[in-house]
């Protein structure tokens, strides 16, 4: 039981938030507006998002050139970009949105999982706001903010619990299964590296120019390069097939894969053009069969189980990829043949996957402003947090 002045702040915040939302029906409807923060990697975002599926501004602000020359993420820029950029991010989404802080009812923020000193700069921000002008907090998971977005952004088919989930990010590469807003089970992780961070590094061993777009988006679109029918100078390497017949990820051995291969024939300087193409679009193939085929395992393991599923969910940045859509679609094609069921795939507009955003932090929170669930202003940031620990707290 909470007590003393903690005590009182929440009911101040549960009195704030039934005063906010009134559904009377009619033209004086109230609907419930959130302002949203997120930092937890490079991407310093805010948005204002409603009750009524809204999102009325959404803005991110890149730290890509900051990063280039490191070839991945630089912890200590990173927390010294987003507390550059948070305000001025707060400031746009207000203005985005047409609407003033008296208009705000709720604040969230990434409480976690994500780098220390970035979740601090979210976490700090709306702490003080939610603080200073009595609005309550809800601080929200990262990978359950990703799982639940296409609830907010699918109006022709909209996600049914339970669903599976594929998380790909440049940290996380989880297989879930969705039973509600809170309940995840975890059915397949990585153990060694993530298949972003995968990309991330293999964009990095070929010397790709990423500044602009991410490593990522770079590596997908150096595969797109056109050959013109010349032939690579080398044979590249097959990517190995990791944990087959397990529900578990591993990507270490892809990018270990195409170093050694570099290091092997002396350096990215002696690859010709046509067979620098050729080890990446056999580095993106074998991390995409790896996803295909870890997604059949689940839905085998979820009919084994008698879950029914009619949906997956696929989200977070490498969910942009257009390849990975276009093959984990057949995939569901072929399943639903050969098995009867109706498995659509859902995933987010790619605005919301080839960066994190504060739109889905939002939505994520929704729920539990509705109910009057909301945290202390003590709430610290969970670094590593585990996406089942989700139940335990509800």
């Amino acid at each position: 039981m909470r007590s003393g002045l903690t005590g009182v702040v929440c009911l101040l915040y549960r009195q704030c938030a039934r005063n906010a939302i009134k559904f009377s029906g009619g033209l004086g409807r109230r609907y419930f507006n959130v302002l949203a923060l997120e930092s937890s990697a490079d991407d310093t975002c805010a948005a204002v998002v409603t009750s009524e599926r809204k999102v009325l501004s959404n803005i991110v602000i890149s730290q890509h050139t900051q990063h280039a020359d490191f070839g991945g993420i630089h912890p200590f820029y990173a927390m010294q970009g987003h507390q550059r950029a948070m305000p001025i991010a707060i400031n746009r989404a207000l203005i985005d949105a047409a609407v003033t802080m008296a208009d705000i009812d709720g604040v969230a923020f990434t409480r976690g999982p994500g780098m220390a000193g970035g979740l601090s700069v979210c976490s700090t921000a709306g702490k003080a706001i939610a603080a200073a002008l009595q609005k309550p907090i809800v601080g929200v998971h990262h990978m359950q903010a990703h799982a639940l977005t296409p609830l907010l952004t699918e109006q022709e088919e909209t996600p049914q619990f339970p669903f599976l989930t594929l998380l790909v990010t440049g940290k996380h590469t989880l297989l879930l299964l969705a039973r509600s807003q809170t309940s995840f089970r975890t059915l397949a992780t990585t153990n060694d590296e993530s298949v972003g961070h995968a990309y991330d590094k293999v964009a990095g061993l070929l010397a790709l120019e990423w500044s602009n777009i991410g490593p990522g988006a770079a590596l997908e679109a150096f595969c797109k390069t056109p050959l013109n029918d010349i032939s690579p100078a080398m044979d590249v390497p097959l990517m190995p097939d990791p944990l087959r017949g397990r529900l578990a990820f591993s990507y270490s051995g892809l990018h270990g894969t195409v170093e050694r291969f570099i290091r092997i024939q002396g350096g990215i300087e002696s690859l010709d053009q046509a067979t620098k193409v050729a080890l990446a679009r056999s580095f993106q193939d074998g991390a995409i069969r790896q996803l295909e085929k870890k997604l059949k395992l689940a839905l085998d393991y979820c009919q084994q189980q008698d879950v029914h599923i009619r949906h997956v969910v696929l989200s977070g940045g490498v969910a942009s990829n257009m390849l990975l859509r276009d093959r984990l679609r057949k995939i569901l094609e072929e399943y639903t043949a050969s098995e009867g069921n109706n498995i659509s795939l859902v995933f987010p507009p790619v605005k919301l996957c080839t960066a994190d955003n504060a739109a889905m932090i939002g939505w994520a929170s929704m729920h539990r402003f509705l109910s009057g669930d909301f945290d202390d202003l003590s709430i610290d940031i969970r670094v590593k947090w585990n996406i089942e620990d989700l139940a335990t707290l509800a």
